[in-house]
């Protein structure tokens, strides 16, 4: 009877979980779908919001669509201008005003920003060039065609044009090219209300007032000290006593992603670039960090697909352009791919006598190369996050033979059931045999067991050769495991 009421008791107690994960799931699924519908909301007042705005410029009650369009936000109105005709942009941005133009102007794609700049007179540009972020300008420059470049340069004042030059010849990539020399710079002799004072008075044209930076004469770099702690320490303390000596900083010749990585690891809103006396030049802030991490990403998926990155999105690349990025990878491959033709035309007269193994072939080869790519893509993830290095190679190639063991053993498992059944009992085919699935499953094993440790180890020893761990991933491994698989089967 005691049994009975705790079988009970435990059916209970289960029927109730069951209905709690439902219930969970119901309000997941319901707040999902709110989120969506925020969404799809929040995309048709934009909408609505942009067509406002056309027919205010149409009706030429101009002061009403300045007051409208600088109720955006600055990359909101940037998308407005994408939508109009290109004729029309350059005449609507003169409209803006000095410091609205500059914010919405630094979120324009390049080819609006060249439209505006051809039509543009030297002091608009002057203007819009003194107004931007250090930072903004230099991307923007980098963007642009040489003549367009010249005209700026010539259009800015001689103190922003030394500033500029000075940052693009950082080398491409590095935090010195996208670092802003827009930063708050304190001495630890100030009190906390003079730095406040000091705050007050510099920060309007600064990247951030989060974060300031305490530097000697010298400009180095010996503190940091954040806004909530100005706020909350007395008056009277000096910045010297609440200042955080152990700063993160990196080298202006460090590489962007490794900036990006340090924001992301120590939740910093701005990492300061020290030169080579560790005297501070520069800072790169979070939204920066956000968009090196994006095209890092971006370009470490195009090579893990065999293409040649590219800066544009791909509704703005020509075809001739798609064509250029792909078919040196596409060739490459191709040639590749001659080994294990040879392989195949070395062991025909062996594969003639039991020509059923012809037929498993892609099966082999395309199980291999699945597998490789799993191996190199998780290795490669891992390697662009900083969790493995070099040094963990031996441990990365015996956890992924332990995995190899467990996929190929299931993988051949089946694989077995699957000829013996399908193969030789539902498509009548007598010529595979107890044998011959055999051949192919150990094979498959084997395959899986090799496959796996090259695709861990190549990107690892790429990585430490110099080269970019992408370029060992699925398309390239794919065509070294399928001439392994080969030799094996």
């Amino acid at each position: 009877m005691k049994w009975r009421n705790v079988v009970m008791a435990d059916l209970e107690i289960l029927e109730e979980t069951k209905e709690s994960a439902q219930t969970n799931a119901e309000v997941m699924a319901f707040e999902e779908e709110d989120i969506q519908t925020a969404q799809e909301e929040q995309q048709e007042l934009l909408e609505n919001k942009f067509d406002s705005l056309t027919e205010l410029l149409d009706s030429r009650r101009y002061s009403d669509f300045i007051h409208e369009l600088e109720d955006l936000n600055p990359v909101d109105a940037a998308d407005f201008f994408t939508e109009l005709p290109e004729k029309r942009i350059p005449a609507v941005f003169r409209l803006l005003k000095k410091d609205a133009a500059a914010d919405i102007f630094a979120e324009l794609e390049p080819e609006v920003q060249e439209r505006i700049i051809v039509a543009m007179t030297d002091r608009e540009i002057s203007n819009i060039v003194e107004d931007l972020f250090l930072d903004d300008a230099v991307d923007m420059l980098s963007e642009m065609p040489a003549n367009i470049v010249r005209r700026i340069m010539r259009s800015a004042t001689p103190e922003t044009r030394a500033q500029i030059n000075r940052f693009l010849a950082y080398p491409e990539d590095s935090a010195g090219s996208i670092m802003t020399a827009e930063y708050l710079s304190l001495r630890k002799d100030m009190t906390v209300s003079q730095a406040v004072d000091y705050i007050r008075k510099n920060g309007n044209d600064k990247e951030t007032v989060y974060v300031a930076y305490v530097t000697n004469a010298a400009r180095v770099l010996e503190g940091v000290v954040d806004l909530k702690d100005l706020l909350f320490f007395p008056a009277d303390k000096t910045i010297e006593d609440i200042m955080d000596t152990s700063v993160v900083a990196a080298s202006t010749v460090d590489d962007q992603e490794t900036v990006a990585n340090a924001i992301q690891k120590y939740d910093l809103l701005a990492l300061p670039i020290v030169d080579k006396e560790h005297r501070l030049v520069g800072i790169v802030t979070i939204d920066d960090a956000l968009d090196v991490l994006k095209e890092e990403t971006t370009e470490d998926i195009e090579k893990m697909a065999a293409i040649s990155p590219t800066d544009k999105p791909y509704l703005k690349n020509t075809v001739w352009e798609l064509w250029g990025h792909r078919i040196p990878w596409l060739l490459l491959l191709m040639i590749s791919a001659t080994f294990t033709g040879m392989i195949i035309n070395g062991f025909e007269e062996k594969l003639a006598i039991v020509a059923v193994l012809t037929a498993f072939i892609p099966m082999i080869m395309d199980t291999g190369g699945n597998s490789g790519g799993q191996a190199s893509v998780t290795v490669i993830r891992s390697l662009s996050l900083g969790d493995i290095d070099f040094s963990d190679l031996l441990r990365v190639i015996w956890k992924e033979i332990r995995v190899a063991v467990l996929c190929g053993l299931s993988v051949a498992a089946v694989c077995f059931v699957k000829l013996m059944l399908v193969d030789r009992l539902l498509l009548q085919n007598p010529d595979v045999t107890v044998i011959v699935a055999l051949v192919v499953c150990v094979t498959l094993f084997v395959t899986i067991l090799l496959a796996k440790i090259i695709g861990a180890s190549l990107p690892i020893l790429a990585k430490k050769l110099g080269f970019d761990p992408a370029v060992m991933a699925s398309p390239f491994i794919t065509t070294i495991v399928d001439a392994v698989s080969l030799l094996v089967y």
